[in-house]
């Protein structure tokens, strides 16, 4: 469950765990489907770096790349990041 922080302060701790959180569900939802991440990244089309940040939560992708990448994986967008 997402815990959403009531004090602002810890906002960049809390960003950092919820890219991780989604990038790891990501993961899991592709490996689940059957998919590796060179069929994702391409079918998205991302580059493969930025789609191994994305997977890692290094790197906070805009909601049109988190929407390329659950429609590459064949899922809805809240089942990645739900």
């Amino acid at each position: 469950m997402c815990r959403v922080p009531t004090d602002l302060t810890d906002d960049d701790a809390w960003l950092r765990e919820e890219r991780v959180r989604i990038g790891r569900r990501i993961r899991e939802v592709r490996e689940e489907r059957g998919l590796t991440q060179q069929q994702v990244f391409l079918r998205a089309p991302l580059s493969r770096t930025y789609y191994q940040h994305v997977e890692n939560g290094t790197k906070n992708p805009k909601l049109e790349t988190l929407l390329r990448i659950a429609r590459a994986i064949g899922v809805p967008l809240s089942e990645l990041v739900g």
